[in-house]
């Protein structure tokens, strides 16, 4: 290829590529000026490569006014240094002042190319291979030293906006030096033959990867879908040079191999061609792909759009259950046929089922998928499942987070609101009791009957005040291995029974790991609370009995079925059903449970009318 013609193309290529970087920076900039500007730089970079190619088609006006107008080219690299220096921590008044009379600047520029053209700073000679190329001459030199001038300006105040900037800003700003650098080293061999150095402008040919490098490297942290490009760009070019090696190598060899047909085909022929399949090879990539994914996984179609769909529905799911109902829909829904979604925290011990399953476990790594019955399906479906069960076991993990910090917020607050009332509660306890044991001895003298009315009444309100201080106050457990039989031998002392039965089923030598104040309390809370509503009945019966889970236990009492309206609110403070109860038993049994990391919940599906059951957790091995 004649060297002249190398030179014409890499100008009309970088012409066209600053043209296209421009328009597309000029699209994404909104409101941003200085991204703006640096589409500016770009279509002067397109002007002045063009102004060349104008001189080699023998317009020598137009290319000696386009190259003479090159000073507007750094003016609006100062304006993008500017407006992308004065943000943030560079943020200064005496740039925001520069950036309003900017005009100024560009009308500087514009007045110094028109100087320069009209004192013919720009001529036309012929050497080398160039029949046409243009040179500086007289006020020329004032033109380009302009241009350095304003070029360096605009360099420095980068590196000023670098020594304040951190982050993406000073990286982008790192990135332009080194392209600038790699733009000096190219432009410097255009000025060769202006100095009598007729030396031909090989850098010049690279010219193209300076517009692409120095706009890659301003946006790359700014605007993120330029690096998918830049990805594919890379590989096209590494792909391209690959192949013209390989090129260049089989054809060097070819006559040896006998191939002297192939061996006479010019070089370049042979890049052109090889150049083109590779463009064909790229362009049918992505249907081609299409195809054979189709082919290998029938049914399955899986893209970005279907991606984010299952990502956002599964987002809204708040709870577990919820979760798990959305992921079997949406599986279901892609697959044409039922599969059942379990999310567990413990792998389970009985086999799975029937049909097509999911399962998400919570192991030490974290929450992992597995399929279950998918060993017959096709390889599509079975895709499918997987990519799902992987968005799932995110999605798993995620919620799991957002529940462990909603949760302890919760207790932050609880935490926060018993300590308040603790103290209230104190203050008020402490109020209380004065007037008290004052009435208390006042009752003294009274006759019988009086005096136990209000001896009646006093220990009711110290009973409220007792309650009051254990439901608010700090609860200091001690857990270990507790057998309970005699601890229930120990309670039967302190009831009135009054003909009302009481009886336990436990295992021989059975424990639990519980604190034995703490347990004695509860259990106290809730005989008491359950005497007091199968007292009048001639069969009232309280039993206690262990189940088959460790550590759970069932209380319980053939006293009246608690209404359903009530179930929801049985462990709220100050709601009973008893008569001069003060509806803080159920609550302190609650807070108790809670404390030993276990729970009380009311059932009705025991067989008796009211069943409590109690779970305290089991030792852990240490």
């Amino acid at each position: 290829m004649p060297l002249e013609l190398a030179f014409e193309l890499m100008m009309m290529l970088t012409s066209g590529c600053a043209l296209l970087v421009s328009a597309w920076l000029f699209w994404r900039a909104r409101n941003r000026r200085s991204m703006k500007a640096l589409a500016g730089f770009g279509v002067m970079m397109a002007l002045w490569c063009a102004g060349h190619v104008a001189v080699f088609y023998g317009l020598d006006t137009l290319g000696v006014a386009l190259i003479l107008a090159n000073p507007l080219m750094p003016t609006f690299f100062l304006d993008f240094a500017i407006g992308f220096v004065n943000q943030g921590a560079g943020q200064r008044p005496w740039l925001s002042r520069l950036a309003r009379h900017r005009g100024l600047l560009y009308g500087a520029a514009v007045l110094v190319s028109l100087i320069t053209l009209l004192q013919n700073g720009g001529g036309i000679i012929a050497f080398g291979p160039f029949e046409h190329y243009f040179v500086f001459q007289g006020s020329g030199w004032f033109n380009i030293g302009y241009t350095i001038f304003i070029g360096v300006l605009a360099h420095a105040l980068l590196l000023w906006g670098f020594a304040r900037h951190r982050g993406n800003r000073r990286r982008s700003i790192a990135a332009m030096f080194a392209a600038g650098a790699w733009g000096l080293l190219l432009a410097t061999s255009f000025i060769f033959p202006s100095l009598g150095l007729h030396w031909y402008p090989w850098p010049m040919l690279l010219l193209p990867s300076y517009v692409l490098l120095l706009v890659y490297g301003v946006v790359r942290y700014q605007m993120l879908e330029v690096n998918a490009w830049a990805n594919r760009a890379l590989l096209w070019i590494l792909m391209t040079g690959l192949l013209l090696g390989l090129m260049a190598l089989f054809s060097a060899m070819a006559g040896r191999l006998g191939m002297q047909a192939l061996a006479a085909v010019p070089q370049w022929q042979l890049w052109l061609y090889s150049l083109l399949l590779l463009m064909l090879a790229l362009a049918l990539y992505r249907p081609v792909s299409a195809l054979v994914e189709r082919l290998i996984y029938p049914g399955s179609r899986l893209d970005e759009q279907l991606l984010d769909t299952w990502m956002a529905q599964l987002r809204d799911a708040s709870d577990w259950n919820a979760l798990a109902q959305t992921a079997e829909r949406l599986l279901a829904r892609q697959m044409g046929q039922p599969v059942t979604v379990r999310l567990l925290t413990r792998p389970p011990l009985s086999e799975p089922g029937p049909g097509l399953q999911l399962w998400c476990l919570h192991q030490a790594q974290g929450w992992q998928f597995r399929l279950k019955g998918f060993d017959d399906v096709t390889p599509g479906t079975r895709l499918t499942a997987e990519v799902f069960g992987s968005l799932l076991a995110t999605r798993c993990g995620l919620l799991e987070r957002s529940l462990q910090l909603a949760e302890a917020e919760r207790k932050r607050v609880s935490e926060q609101h018993l300590v308040e009332l603790g103290g209230l509660s104190a203050a008020m306890a402490h109020e209380l009791r004065n007037p008290l044991n004052i009435i208390s001895m006042a009752t003294a003298g009274l006759e019988a009957d009086r005096k136990s009315m209000i001896q009646g009444q006093l220990k009711r309100a110290d009973r409220l005040i007792v309650d009051m201080l254990a439901y608010s106050g700090q609860l200091q457990i001690q857990p270990r291995p507790l057998p309970l039989a005699p601890l229930l031998d120990s309670l039967r002392p302190q009831f009135d029974w009054q003909q009302v039965s009481f009886d336990y089923s436990l295992p021989d030598d059975y424990h639990l790991y519980a604190d034995p104040y703490r347990l004695q309390q509860v259990l106290t809370n809730l005989i008491d609370n359950a005497l007091s509503f199968v007292r009048n009945q001639p069969d009232g019966h309280i039993r206690l009995e262990s189940t088959d889970t460790p550590g759970v236990l069932w209380l319980h009492n053939n006293g009246p079925t608690i209404e359903a309206d009530m179930q929801a609110h049985l462990f709220r403070p100050f709601v009973t059903r008893r008569q001069g109860g003060s509806g803080l038993g159920l609550a302190i049994v609650q807070r108790i449970m809670e404390a030993h990391g276990g729970h009380i919940r009311h059932r009705n599906d025991a067989g008796w009318p009211v069943t409590f059951e109690l779970y305290f957790p089991e030792e852990q091995a240490s």
